[in-house]
């Protein structure tokens, strides 16, 4: 997993933005908690922000404007009715998190032997209960946009790429328990409070929406092939399997895959072309499978007619890449996270 650019951070601190066969459901789940931190904020920017997803939906967010952790979506707030104490000893976690990353960055800026200006420090931390009903978890630390340090919780190291970063893996993985209350977290703290969410958010995060699939088709005037293009719109959750068929096997030859991307409400969209001889039109299908549908889609290639669906869908292609280069995230967070929270705690470097 890499630790992205200098300046994606930037967006970030701006304004964070976005990113299941389990007891809740066919489909996997995911809770990702993601810190940034920079040393030299401008134009009004915090320096220093925080903020949850379950299943790519902002759930918390804290930042060092308003100091404390509120919630982002409404089902955050059954918590509080059941956990009265949850806001302010979150708050107080975040707060201390706060004060770390800045003692963090000006460590790390000596070690370096960095003169005062913008540096960046960020972590990311999270679990995952996949399909087959597997869990995932996952910790890495980052540095001036480039990875610090990732956490292996099977073999209970980090893994330091950079030299310098030798210094705190060496430091890490010689406190007694620490890496083992780091796995201990990902694999149990971490899953019980997503399933939490999953159950205060259930009408949200467990619903289901069909996707909309639509086809558009053109003939390439040079060579007498035609471009078929499936789109896929306003499906939840984001699992989603399409592909083109001949003669009902996925065909790969030819076949080109757009981002899967979400929308405004919270769905997604996904497309994916082929080129053909349009003499073996009949042989192909759109095929999508999906949680919300009870038996799968097929749809077959209509004669192309014009060239504005194809027109319609490279536009759609480069609204997406947009969508993702403006949406990706930098990564930061700690861990060691106790029974009473859902946050970890974290480390000096």
């Amino acid at each position: 997993m890499a630790l992205w650019s200098l300046s994606l951070l930037v967006v970030v601190v701006v304004a964070v933005v976005v990113l299941r066969e389990s007891c809740f459901g066919a489909s996997s789940h995911s809770m990702k908690y993601f810190y940034a931190s920079i040393s030299e904020p401008s134009q009004g920017q915090p320096y220093f922000v925080f903020v949850g997803y379950v299943d790519g939906q902002v759930f918390v967010h804290y930042d060092s404007h308003s100091r404390r952790m509120k919630p982002r979506v409404s089902w955050m707030e059954k918590v509080g009715k059941e956990d009265p104490e949850y806001w302010d000893r979150n708050t107080q976690m975040a707060r201390a998190q706060e004060e770390m990353f800045r003692e963090n960055l000006e460590i790390l800026r000596s070690r370096y032997n960095q003169s005062e200006g913008l540096h960046i420090i960020q972590w990311m931390y999270g679990c995952e209960l996949r399909r087959d009903r597997s869990k995932r978890g996952f910790m890495q630390f980052g540095y001036e946009g480039r990875t610090f340090l990732t956490f292996d919780k099977e073999t209970l190291t980090w893994v330091a790429p950079d030299p310098l970063a030798q210094i705190t893996q060496r430091k890490w993985d010689h406190i007694a328990g620490l890496n083992q209350r780091d796995k201990s977290y990902l694999e149990n703290i971490c899953i019980e409070w997503l399933e939490k969410h999953l159950s205060y958010g259930n009408e949200t995060l467990l619903r289901r929406e069909p996707p909309m699939v639509t086809m558009s088709s053109r003939s390439e005037t040079e060579d007498g092939m035609e471009t078929h293009i499936c789109r896929v719109d306003g499906f939840y959750p984001r699992e989603i399997d399409a592909s083109w068929r001949r003669d009902g096997e996925e065909c790969l030859v030819d076949t080109h895959h757009g981002f899967l991307a979400p929308n405004a409400d919270g769905t997604y969209h996904y497309w994916l072309s082929i080129r053909i001889d349009p003499k073996e039109r009949g042989r192909y299908r759109c095929h999508v499978e999906h949680d919300s549908l009870q038996e799968p889609l097929d749809l077959e290639l209509k004669e192309p007619k014009s060239n504005l669906g194809l027109i319609i869908g490279c536009i759609v292609a480069a609204l997406v890449l947009v969508c993702v280069i403006s949406g990706t995230l930098i990564f930061f967070t700690s861990d060691k996270g106790s029974q009473t929270s859902d946050q970890g705690s974290n480390q000096v470097i």
